[in-house]
């Protein structure tokens, strides 16, 4: 509370009767160093996604339905917990006046759009961040060097992609592009970065015209003379200057991002120029995978997919005589991927959660909450690897001798909307809308339902959460063969269990035309399945999967892993 009542003295300097605080730093990534995570500092929440207001006599956090349980839990002592789309910071603010403080670095016009359209509050920037101001930390002394991806990464150089580009400006008649998201110059440029705990991004931004001239601005400790030299028609510049570059540009038409250019650098580049906001062109060109990609990543989901199986036979093995709990647990599936050589690093913090913690859709064991594994419980594991090549994301939900039938019930018809995804019948304009519905249909039909999507876009060595498509009730981005994409129906009941399965899948086309394609590898609890809820082909798809499985996996079994994944692969 002392935090909060810090920041509150600040109001009156500023003559402020409230102030935003986002989850993001100003790369508005998705994971952000912890020394930049200015929302936990102020919250005490470790969620991914959250903003607060806090009000000067009242404290408000709002979080997506992923995040309720566990917002509740680490914040709800001094925040009042809201839970988007139900409840916007602008139904708090209706009917007010008030003056509320923001930093212009961390806000896009789009995200205040959202949280605070209806309302008659003056919105004021304020370019001294108010939290940077009580929060005293340690500058980066030795940041982490951007890298070049080798040729056998990726099948198209930097300058085909930045043809690309150029025949996007040309053809929306823009001069200028300002990139402001750095996994987008990571795509452009073949590189990659050590700036987040779980995906290998280069914080930057980039600045090309129609005419081919590019700027890259950045952190210049992060780069070396070898690295540059592969650029010789780029020009690197301090990040610190990228306000005053932009400053000089003039009577030009500039194509900005809305979800991710800040406030400050739009209002830079609107003072001497005409502005055209939408959703940068690159998304959509990175959300199709090579075919390299493609290949890099099936073998990245192999290796996984055995790390991941290995654990699962273990864990159903020791759990009881070794204490196993969900830290120790997590940490063991760490060290089975660790003995791959082409993993790198986890591509999210593993969700590991047994019994009434699986109900916190993205809950993190930490030393308070950690839960000894025991018998009786369903366990879920949500984890996930960056290797060279390929980024992966995986759910599996197991039995530790549960004999609960209602549990096997509602794991059977989680497992028939994910089937059902997965042999979705694709047409050209099939987008995740339609997908979406039929998901959730099985549970539905017992009048339960989840509180997440049912799929997300996912990079290539890059973000594990990635657009613009996704199965979700709004999403109408067609899906194109190339894309990736997950499928993780699920169901959660407060204080009880949870249950999700989950798979990537790519979009494949062949003669029959479009279909999904499973990339992940790793059995499915056959132990938790009631088989009289399935129909023939939900049995077909399912001795299919785990024939593939097997057959995948086989090579990387020790004797006695091989017998257990003939018996988790073989045919109910």
């Amino acid at each position: 509370m002392e935090k909060i009542n810090k920041l509150k003295k600040l109001y009156s300097y500023y003559n402020l009767d409230g102030y935003i605080v986002p989850k993001n730093d100003e790369f508005f990534g998705e994971y952000i160093p912890p020394n930049q995570d200015k929302l936990k500092f102020i919250s005490n929440f470790s969620g991914s996604y959250g903003l607060a207001l806090i009000l000067k006599n009242k404290n408000y956090l709002f979080v997506d339905g992923r995040y309720t349980l566990q917002a509740k839990i680490q914040s709800g002592k001094y925040f009042q917990i809201m839970t988007i789309p139900h409840k916007f910071p602008s139904d708090i603010l209706k009917n007010k006046r008030l003056k509320i403080g923001f930093d212009p670095k961390l806000h896009t016009q789009k995200s205040l759009k959202i949280f605070f359209n209806k309302t008659n509050c003056k919105l004021t920037p304020i370019n001294q961040n108010l939290i940077g101001q009580l929060w005293n930390r340690k500058n980066e002394n030795n940041p982490k060097k951007f890298y070049v991806l080798p040729k056998k990464a990726t099948d198209q150089n930097y300058k085909i992609k930045i043809n690309k580009i150029i025949k996007v400006l040309l053809r929306k008649k823009v001069d200028f592009q300002f990139i402001s998201a750095s996994e987008n110059i990571a795509w452009l440029l073949n590189i990659r970065g050590q700036d987040s705990e779980f995906t290998p991004i280069p914080n930057a931004y980039l600045a090309i015209d129609s005419n081919k001239k590019i700027n890259l601005f950045c952190n210049l400790m992060k780069i070396d003379n070898n690295f540059e030299k592969k650029f010789k028609d780029i020009r690197f510049i301090d990040i610190r200057y990228t306000g005053l570059f932009l400053s000089k540009v003039k009577n030009k038409k500039i194509l900005i991002d809305s979800s991710s250019c800040s406030i400050y650098f739009e209002e830079i580049l609107k003072r001497n120029n005409k502005i055209t906001n939408f959703l940068d062109p690159i998304y959509f060109l990175k959300s199709i995978k090579s075919k390299i990609e493609i290949k890099n990543t099936i073998k990245s989901h192999i290796y996984d997919g055995a790390a991941l199986t290995k654990f699962l036979f273990w864990i159903k093995k020791n759990y009881k005589k070794h204490n196993v709990n969900e830290i120790s647990a997590q940490e063991k599936l760490l060290q089975f991927r660790k003995k791959n050589k082409d993993f790198k690093f986890l591509s999210f913090p593993t969700i590991s959660g047994s019994g009434p913690n699986a109900a916190i859709i993205h809950y993190k064991a930490s030393n308070e909450s950690n839960r000894k594994l025991k018998k009786g419980d369903i366990y879920l594991v949500d984890s996930g690897g960056q290797y060279k090549f390929g980024t992966t994301d995986v759910t599996r939900t197991i039995s530790l001798n549960s004999e609960n039938k209602r549990i096997k019930n509602i794991f059977t018809r989680v497992l028939k909307g994910h089937i059902a995804v997965a042999s979705y019948k694709l047409k050209k304009n099939t987008c995740g809308a339609h997908i979406d519905s039929a998901a959730r249909k099985p549970l539905k039909e017992i009048n339960l339902d989840y509180a997440h999507g049912t799929g997300h876009g996912v990079g290539y060595f890059l973000n594990v959460h990635e657009g613009p498509q996704a199965i979700s009730k709004n999403n109408k981005v067609n899906f194109q063969e190339g894309m990736i994409i997950s499928n993780e129906p699920g169901y959660y009941e407060n204080g009880k269990f949870g249950i999700r399965i989950e798979n990537l899948v790519r979009v494949k086309k062949d003669k029959k035309g479009y279909s999904f394609n499973n990339l992940t590898m790793a059995p499915i609890d056959k132990s938790l399945i009631n088989k009289n809820i399935l129909k023939k082909n939900e049995i077909i798809w399912l001795n299919n999967y785990h024939k593939n499985v097997f057959y995948k996996l086989k090579k990387f079994m020790n004797k006695s892993e091989l017998s257990d994944l003939r018996q988790a692969c073989s045919k109910i």
